[in-house]
């Protein structure tokens, strides 16, 4: 459900689409076709050939390795290269060059401890006249995004997500990043961004019932703040960066939005990942048990999460720029079993 520094604007047409799963939780939203116009034409294309020019001056050993496209993202795009490993490259916008260089600092201390498969950086790229921005060689992970291929398996599902998380929540550094778009923060710093996505997805006719959208935001920002450490988190826990195989979780992907803060925030996921009837079962599996206020200010975090979910899965439905089919059913699922449950 991650802002740019790019061009937004309060008043957009319909035909655009906030830029990230996460919406930035600001109450802004990015004009669509700024940031395809404005921003990736800064960029070089990329193509197999850039990418093989690249290797041959900088890992030259990697170079004769076969190259295929895997997957263009908000910030990235992602080339395999061989068997096990994969060529990640900013493309679209302005902070995708950071998120890289945080990846490649981060992650390989933290994946030894991680349960499921997570990309591991394994070379830095560097800036050059032919491509002037930072990129990465990373481990492949296998699997299908779970936008397309959901968890089916649900109570191993489950276990597997809560497993992953408690690894992944360990008290973090002093000098660990904060969260772009206030991620892992007071849900009071987002409110403004849940109004404007509520009345978006209202307006629309995306939701049947506004008001009980409200009551389970209100609940949760009634909630005590986190006083708890920072812990680390993903920071963007969506569809997408789940993938799955056999109906279970395998692995999880894009690092980029990894902070420290409020668990409440990654623990959000259970309601957007998870089939029907497992969510208890999660919450009994993730150790140390949270408790109560952050299980309802994790709704709070689940409930935006699901709304921008459901105005980029609607966008794609129309073919609006940007927009991707596969993240509304899952959205609009979560939003479903947020609104019939009470904490």
């Amino acid at each position: 459900m991650q802002a740019r520094a790019l061009r937004y604007a309060r008043e957009r047409p319909r035909g655009a689409v906030v830029d990230s799963c996460f919406g930035h939780a600001t109450g802004t939203v990015q004009r669509h076709d700024d940031h395809v116009t404005s921003d990736s034409a800064r960029l070089t294309e990329i193509t197999a050939d850039l990418i093989a020019e690249l290797l041959r001056e900088q890992h030259p050993d990697l170079a004769d390795l076969p190259l295929t496209f895997g997957a263009r993202g908000w910030d990235n795009q992602l080339w395999r290269l061989g068997d096990d490993l994969a060529v990640r490259l900013p493309w679209a916008t302005h902070g995708a060059d950071e998120l890289l260089l945080k990846e490649h600092t981060l992650l390989p201390a933290i994946a030894p401890r991680l349960p499921l498969q997570i990309p591991v950086p394994q070379r830095l790229g560097q800036p050059c006249e032919r491509f002037p921005h930072p990129w990465i060689v990373t481990t492949w992970v296998a699997g299908e995004p779970a936008d397309r291929a959901p968890a089916t398996r649900g109570a191993e599902a489950a276990d597997t997500l809560a497993v992953f998380l408690a690894a992944l929540h360990q008290p973090a550094p002093d000098d660990a990043p904060a969260g772009r778009n206030r991620r892992g923060g007071p849900l009071a710093d987002i409110g403004e961004g849940f109004a404007h996505f509520l009345r978006e997805t209202a307006d629309r006719g995306l939701i049947s019932d506004p008001d009980a959208v409200r009551e389970v935001w209100d609940d949760a920002l009634a909630a005590p703040d986190w006083t708890g450490p920072a812990l680390w988190l993903h920071g963007d826990l969506h569809p997408a960066n789940l993938l799955t195989r056999d109906g279970n979780f395998c692995g999880v992907v894009d690092f980029g939005d990894m902070c420290a803060g409020d668990p409440a925030c990654d623990l959000a996921a259970c309601w957007m990942l998870l089939p029907d009837g497992v969510i208890d079962r999660f919450h009994q599996s993730y150790s140390p048990a949270a408790d109560a206020a952050t299980l309802r200010r994790a709704r709070g975090w689940a409930v935006i999460k699901a709304l921008v979910c459901i105005l980029i899965g609607d966008a794609g439905v129309h073919g609006r720029p940007g927009g991707k089919a596969t993240w509304g059913p899952p959205a609009d699922a979560a939003l479903q079993r947020l609104t019939a449950t009470r904490p």
